[in-house]
């Protein structure tokens, strides 16, 4: 009995210890981020279109459009910008007929964002693009279909 005593207080040290032994704690900690982004939503593209241009009525013609674009929220919309398009000549963005060669020069006067709150994807803003063709650039020029692609970039 003695010694059956002896190794029962043994093995209860053991387990004791070996509890005392295991017995311990991690701190995990877990990270993300969510990155700061603007997009413009499908489709990319959007129409600029001056309509027919006729030279017996004259007239600046000014059009708007619109494109729809998302940002993160809490994510600056910082100002759009455009290039100067594919036939930009003399220090004007320029739209050409493809039979004649003629061009007619035309100028975006603005990219205004609506006024919400960016809020992702789910909550897509609106950009207002407005352009003009003034008279004295088209009277004179060949019949025909005319065009320039401009492309618009939002950065966050």
């Amino acid at each position: 009995m003695r010694k059956s005593m002896a190794v029962f207080i043994a093995l209860a040290m053991l387990a004791a210890g070996g509890a005392a032994w295991a017995l311990d704690t991690n701190t995990l900690t877990v990270n993300a981020s969510v990155v700061g982004t603007c997009k413009f939503t499908a489709p990319k593209t959007s129409t600029l279109n001056f309509g027919a241009l006729d030279p017996s009525v004259g007239g600046n013609v000014s059009v708007t459009t619109t494109t729809l674009f998302w940002c993160t929220r809490g994510v600056a919309t910082l100002p759009f910008t455009s290039d100067q398009g594919l036939h930009f000549s003399g220090g004007k963005n320029q739209m050409r007929d493809t039979v004649s060669g003629d061009v007619i020069p035309y100028t975006i006067d603005s990219l205004n964002p609506d006024g919400a709150v960016n809020a992702g994807p789910g909550a897509p803003r609106t950009l207002t693009i407005a352009g003009t063709v003034l008279a004295a650039d088209y009277l004179s020029k060949s019949a025909g279909s005319y065009s320039d692609t401009v492309t618009l970039t939002l950065t966050p």
